[in-house]
């Protein structure tokens, strides 16, 4: 079976004018047996469709505050740079790819943009709001464990694991402050902060707060979740040309 290709978020950068991409997250991928191309910055929703049909996963990256008027709140002085070409984008990828029920990974801002958008909000800092006994925003380099993170049990991510607590590297500081409704915690900190959810009404919508694009070439844990995520969009691409197929 030919490898599934997986769209991902470009990081965009306002002082260089540029869009561009960290090697991790294609590399991971790659690693995992599949593969990804960059998007470019998309604002017209047939255009999603039309990219997504081409796909078989979105992979949403890191990138910057999600604007909190997005849930209801004044942006504060600790809030840092925002990007409403990405919330606007953003918002609808997770729009088509739930129309196709296709699989979606989110990263750091991902699992943070995925609660806004399935109705949660956010700390727009960490350690303002809620207090520096976790180290949520570690110092380089980024390829190792910072602090540990609990797995709820009878969840997906426990039976990836196998492990009821994982260590992860964290370089954030905003998190969930009002879980979304529709989504499942798969893992919380020591601080009661939450680290990674899913939405289980979906084949594979999962969301890590941590960074397993920097961690992967040294973390099983890492190379799991990829893992799962390629396996999610290779299953999702045979149904898909297995439809095309019977309706020729």
């Amino acid at each position: 079976m030919a490898k599934p290709m997986i769209a991902v978020t470009p990081l965009l950068d306002y002082p260089r004018n540029s869009f561009w991409m960290l090697p991790g997250y294609f590399l991971g991928l790659e690693g995992a047996g599949a593969l990804p191309f960059m998007l470019p910055v998309l604002t017209d929703k047939n255009d999603v469709r039309r990219m997504l049909g081409n796909a078989d996963g979105l992979l949403l990256t890191g990138g910057q505050d999600v604007d909190p008027s997005l849930y209801g709140e004044e942006k504060l002085e600790v809030c840092g740079e925002i990007s409403p070409e990405r919330d606007n984008m953003e918002k609808l990828l997770l729009e088509v790819a739930l129309e196709m029920d296709m699989p979606v990974l989110g990263i750091c801002r991902g699992i943070q943009f995925a609660n806004v958008f399935f109705g949660g909000s956010l700390w727009q800092d960490i350690p303002s709001q809620v207090g520096k006994e976790i180290e949520h925003s570690m110092q380089p380099p980024y390829d190792r464990p910072i602090h540990d993170v609990y797995v709820v049990d009878h969840t997906p991510l426990a039976k990836l694991s196998r492990q009821s607590e994982i260590q992860v590297n964290s370089y954030h500081h905003q998190a969930i402050k009002k879980l979304a409704p529709t989504l499942q915690v798969l893992a919380y900190s020591d601080d009661n902060l939450i680290e990674a959810v899913r939405l289980p009404s979906k084949t594979f919508m999962w969301f890590v707060q941590w960074h397993p694009e920097l961690t992967f070439k040294k973390d099983p844990q890492s190379q799991k979740i990829f893992s799962a995520f390629v396996t999610a969009c290779k299953n999702y691409a045979e149904v898909k040309n297995h439809v095309s197929e019977a309706s020729q």
